[in-house]
């Protein structure tokens, strides 16, 4: 965000996680993560900045390049 003049500093942007787990052959196993991006105090002309960087931030996150092959991710980004 900030790499696109967004302020993202001071808790602007926050995220909570949940994540599914099933059980497969007696092993728990995570299944499903998803990440819910909230981000407050975004001018309107700047909000299709935000949504662009968002849409980007998978291929660069080393968390989804790490594990998104083997568990389904999904994000969100909602403005406050």
């Amino acid at each position: 965000m900030e790499a696109r003049g967004i302020d993202a500093s001071g808790g602007k942007l926050t995220s909570t996680s949940e994540g599914e787990i099933e059980l497969e052959d007696g092993v728990l196993v995570i299944k499903r993560i998803r990440v819910h991006y909230a981000l407050a105090g975004c001018p309107a002309d700047k909000r299709d900045a935000a949504e662009r960087a968002h849409a980007h931030h998978a291929s660069k996150c080393p968390v989804h390049k790490s594990i998104g092959n083997c568990i389904a991710m999904s994000t969100d980004l909602q403005f406050l």
